[in-house]
């Protein structure tokens, strides 16, 4: 069996690309693939994690996980999606780093069914909106409290991807950057699904609804169906022109306000970023999905 984690991170999707896998549930599991409802499998798999703390779990353990995500079907790969694997939004940020014990919770993960063929998905996100997010998300009273003594500038993503690989050699990691999703959509979805690369989704523009002005959103689904794209470069460039032109500001922009947080350190912030994106895309058993 094959087992894809999607371990967020916070902030990211907020659970769109579950939303769009589950409304595809019946069509998926027709090839294979099993997508169960989060109510079914997160606490469980919480309480095993902490239970067998990265010791290979027993039959009776394994018997019970796959009763709950296989839901009596045949399936060969299965779904599982949760931005707090890795840790809560209140513990995300350590130590002046991202998740600083990924490595002991995606091992974890690993050993719940320790036959399995398991792949990680992570999304990253520029850390000058990222950590304006999550504050807001953990409600906490400032960066001064949120952040200690942390540099902005030091926070980066490739520490957290190279510990998931170094506890997880035999597991594939694939990353994306969040700013991405809106042009590599439909990618993610098949990626972590794995489903076969002409099968038609239901609701794939539901994501592009939501970030879009409503007469956007339909003049791109209008066109599509006039012009259907004949290969993935195509389309993205369609979807670039769209969003381009009727994205939804309020859905898009993000207002950075924090104390001492000004227009040169976000600069240097996101210079950061993308040279860090760099450093991931050259790491040996990373799949970076780029536009």
């Amino acid at each position: 069996m094959q087992i894809a984690y999607h371990l967020g991170v916070h902030c990211t999707d907020e659970e769109r690309l579950l939303k769009c896998l589950l409304k595809n549930k019946g069509k998926l599991a027709e090839q294979g693939i099993g997508v169960p409802g989060p109510g079914r499998y997160r606490n469980l798999v919480r309480e095993q994690m902490v239970e067998l703390r990265g010791r290979p779990a027993s039959a009776e353990h394994q018997e019970k996980l796959l009763g709950v995500i296989a839901e009596n079907e045949e399936i060969s790969r299965v779904v599982l999606t949760n931005p707090s694997f890795m840790a809560a939004p209140a513990r995300a940020i350590q130590t002046g780093q991202f998740y600083p014990n990924a490595d002991q919770k995606t091992h974890w993960l690993s050993q719940l069914l320790p036959g399995a063929q398991v792949e990680f998905f992570v999304a990253i996100r520029n850390p000058a909106t990222f950590l304006p997010a999550l504050m807001a998300e953990t409600k906490a009273a400032g960066p001064e409290v949120f952040l200690g003594d942390t540099d902005p500038l030091a926070m980066q993503w490739s520490p957290l991807i190279e510990k998931i690989r170094r506890a997880n050699p035999e597991a594939s990691v694939t990353v994306w950057c969040n700013e991405d999703t809106p042009l590599i959509w439909p990618e993610i979805l098949r990626e972590m699904s794995g489903h076969e690369p002409h099968t038609q989704l239901d609701g794939i523009y539901d994501f592009h609804a939501s970030i879009m002005t409503e007469a956007g959103i339909r003049r791109m689904l209008a066109y599509f169906q006039s012009h259907p794209p004949v290969n993935e470069v195509q389309r993205r460039r369609v979807v670039a022109a769209f969003l381009d032109k009727f994205a939804n500001e309020d859905e898009i922009e993000v207002e950075i306000d924090l104390p001492g947080w000004d227009e040169d350190l976000v600069e240097s912030m996101t210079e950061a970023y993308e040279e860090d994106i760099f450093a991931i895309e050259r790491m040996a058993g990373v799949n970076l999905i780029t536009p």
